[in-house]
């Protein structure tokens, strides 16, 4: 069950760049969820998801040097969420249609990936803990950074039609 949860189904076995196929892979997923219920719903569930990552990762690591191997793509799918919950946040004054949203999901996609390869700040301050919580978390705050971007973006862009 670990390696399923971690790879988030073998996704992050694909080959090259498994972080990108992971965060990719988060999209329809959390396209999934939103009809399911909603912002609140892709918030629960990237939760949820972040503490089976936890487990997840401190099993597949344990007794190994390498604490964040490249298939463990669970905390990519965790951080992708975050990054959409201000998108999944306005399908509800967009008559409920994630997609029309489209632009958002754009950002908030090339945002998360832009701070989860470079790793500015918090990020790799994160990252550099060499361990299952510093595997997830700076995934956590890549996906932050990468909402308050998704939001910033927003702003502007209603502000220019305004």
């Amino acid at each position: 069950m670990s390696k399923i949860i971690a790879t988030f189904f073998f996704v992050g076995h694909m080959r090259p760049a498994p972080g990108t196929w992971g965060s990719l892979a988060a999209l329809p997923a959390a396209w999934v969820l939103l009809q399911f219920g909603g912002w609140p719903t892709l918030l629960v569930c990237a939760i949820a998801a972040y503490f089976a990552g936890l487990w997840a990762t401190r099993m597949e690591t344990r007794g190994q040097e390498n604490h964040d191997p490249s298939e463990i793509v669970i905390d990519e799918v965790v951080g992708q969420w975050i990054a959409l919950l201000p998108v999944a946040y306005g399908t509800t004054f967009s008559d409920g249609a994630p997609l029309a949203l489209w632009p958002g999901w754009l950002a908030a996609f090339a945002l998360f990936r832009l701070f989860d390869i470079t790793k500015p700040w918090l990020v790799g301050w994160a990252d550099r803990r060499d361990d299952a919580v510093g595997v997830m978390l700076d995934d956590v705050i890549a996906g932050v950074f990468a909402a308050l971007g998704v939001i910033v973006l927003a702003a502007l862009y209603h502000l220019a039609l305004t």
